[in-house]
């Protein structure tokens, strides 16, 4: 019988799941029961980065460079810190015992993005359910395991959180560059 690996956001979120269902051992940055493995991000890990080729030569920014739009996005860690939890919860998810992935992150659209830029980063493929809580009281956290979320139920979230994060790459890269191009037109750059 396999294991459910439970990614939370924050590790104290990990450790609180651990403490409410009970059973667990602390094992380096995890903690492992029969049943469960629970690991956490912190925070964000990856970032998005556009694929090799589809941005402008580095020098002046200039109108004819825009506006950048990438065919699709890819993901990196953010630094080596990020990358050093990434292998971590990448190692967990290719653990042949692991058989279905529980995201304990946040309740929300952050949340819901952090886990999955990391299963797709990890190619991760196995089932997925979604523990949504309001508190984290033990009661709540135990509550909430009783009534996984199916992960068909959150895809609208999911897209939605994607659609936002890659919006907001979208219009930084092109208003940064847009704007820097404007005001530099005559030699210069002026506020």
């Amino acid at each position: 019988m396999g294991k459910a690996l439970i990614i939370a956001e924050k590790p104290s979120v990990a450790s609180d799941i651990a403490k409410a269902l009970g059973g667990f051992k602390k094992l380096d940055d995890y903690f492992e029961s029969d049943q469960f493995v629970i690991s956490s991000a912190v925070g964000h890990l990856l970032e998005l980065v556009p694929p090799e080729g589809v941005e402008a030569a580095r020098g002046k920014w200039t109108f004819k460079c825009l506006p950048v739009i990438p065919p699709h996005f890819d993901l990196q860690p953010i630094d080596e810190k990020t990358e050093k939890r990434v292998k971590q919860l990448t190692k967990l998810i290719k653990r042949k015992d692991v058989s279905e992935l529980i995201n304990a992150c946040d309740a929300g659209r952050e949340g819901e993005l952090i886990f999955r830029n990391i299963i797709r980063y990890t190619k991760a493929r196995q089932p997925i359910r979604r523990l949504w809580l309001q508190s984290m009281t033990p009661a709540a956290i135990r509550e909430g395991f009783a009534s996984l979320r199916d992960d068909a139920s959150m895809q609208p979230l999911s897209d939605a959180a994607t659609s936002r994060s890659e919006a907001d790459w979208l219009e930084g890269i092109n208003g940064t560059r847009a704007m820097t191009a404007f005001n530099s037109k005559e030699g210069g750059f002026y506020l």
